[in-house]
């Protein structure tokens, strides 16, 4: 039992020192194509962020309702527009944060594995669902 508990922590991988938000703009994506990122100018990462209506307050408390509520979602920091998420699978976690655009009525967004070089696709999967979970979901009252 104590060399698969050694395996699966592995497969989590460490913590990013380097994430957040730096001048108003989300970490880059690295090469690999295991990276999903709102903000990218590169094609192969890109990705839409979620749009909203209404207040930009009421959408993140919506984003963060939303997140709280997902068996696989653990929010692990938060500040005034800006969350960060640890997502799991099986066997992995990858790291999502959210960064609110207040002049743009979005939200911008970045997902990324922690290990390894593809991830078939399951960034970016994960990302249209919650943005599919976003639009449908009724904003929370104040």
């Amino acid at each position: 039992m104590g060399i698969l508990s050694g395996l699966l922590a592995a497969c989590t991988g460490e913590r990013p020192t380097n994430l957040g938000v730096r001048d108003g703009r989300l970490t880059a994506c690295p090469p690999s194509p295991n990276c999903v990122l709102s903000q990218s100018g590169d094609e192969r990462h890109r990705i839409a962020p979620l749009s909203f209506t209404g207040e930009p307050e009421a959408a993140f408390a919506r984003l963060k309702q939303l997140l709280s509520r997902r068996a696989d979602a653990t929010i692990i920091e938060e500040r005034p527009g800006y969350l960060r998420a640890e997502l799991r699978t099986t066997l992995f976690t990858d790291d999502a944060e959210f960064l609110l655009d207040r002049e743009r009525s979005s939200i911008q967004v970045r997902s990324a594995s922690r290990l390894g070089y593809s991830d078939l696709g399951k960034n970016r999967r994960r990302m249209e669902e919650i943005r599919e979970a976003f639009r449908v979901m009724p904003t929370p009252a104040f």
